[in-house]
Formats: C-alpha cells, structure tokens, sequence
C-alpha cells in the first residue's frame, strides 16, 4: 500500500536521524493511512485516508 492520502496528498518525508554525537544517518517519517470505506462522488469507494483528514471531517465514510 502506498504511503499517501488521497484527500490532501500527505507523503512518506524523509530526512536525517540524529544521534546525541551529532551522527547523522537517513530515516523516514510515513503518515499514519487508513483504508476506509468512503463516499466519492456519491458512490461508495476504498481510498486510502490519513487520519487527521478522518478526524476533521473531510473525509464522508459510507456505512
């Protein structure tokens, strides 16, 4: 599954990990996506959602 939302195209970010001795090595943050069942277009759809669009309403999950 990839690592976006479908309503506001959150992304897996990338970036450094840094230790207390300053050593830099590569990580990677991915959002927290959750397949739901949603209303799109007034038919019933999986889509991939982050959680923060569930938790604001942007997002019209079907029954």
């Amino acid at each position: 599954m990839a690592r976006l939302c479908e309503v506001c195209s959150k992304r897996v970010h990338r970036g450094n990990a840094v230790s207390h001795a300053e050593n830099k090595t590569k990580r990677s943050w991915s959002p927290n996506v959750q397949t739901v069942r949603a209303v799109v277009n007034g038919r019933v759809k999986r889509i991939t959602v982050c959680t923060r669009c569930l938790r604001s309403g942007k997002v019209q999950r079907a029954i």
